[in-house]
């Protein structure tokens, strides 16, 4: 495992609530990851940690072959994948995701 994985590893399972994303939480750099960061938002999610992957071309290819998804953004609950801001709409709408960010 390279160390850009390895990293990876620790992030996700090490803090609760993990969203890989263009910008930040303050100043996202495209509409899926500033509407994901919403949707944690409304789950009232305090204590978001999230990971610039334009910063890092390492990590912003390393996260996509970490998971097998070929898109960011992409949250982490618990240090499983949950998905894209597709997913985590959907599962906002549907109440999953409110469920999952309790327990």
């Amino acid at each position: 495992m390279s160390d850009v994985q390895s990293w990876i590893k620790e992030t996700v399972t090490q803090n609760p609530v993990v969203l890989f994303m263009k910008g930040t939480a303050q100043f996202p750099q495209c509409g899926f990851s500033g509407r994901a960061v919403q949707v944690l938002k409304a789950c009232g999610v305090q204590n978001l940690v999230t990971v610039n992957v334009l910063e890092d071309p390492e990590v912003r290819q390393g996260i996509k072959d970490f998971s097998n998804w070929p898109t960011v953004p992409q949250l982490y609950i618990k240090g499983e994948f949950i998905g894209g801001s597709d997913i985590m709409n959907e599962m906002f709408e549907n109440g999953e995701l409110q469920t999952l960010l309790k327990d």
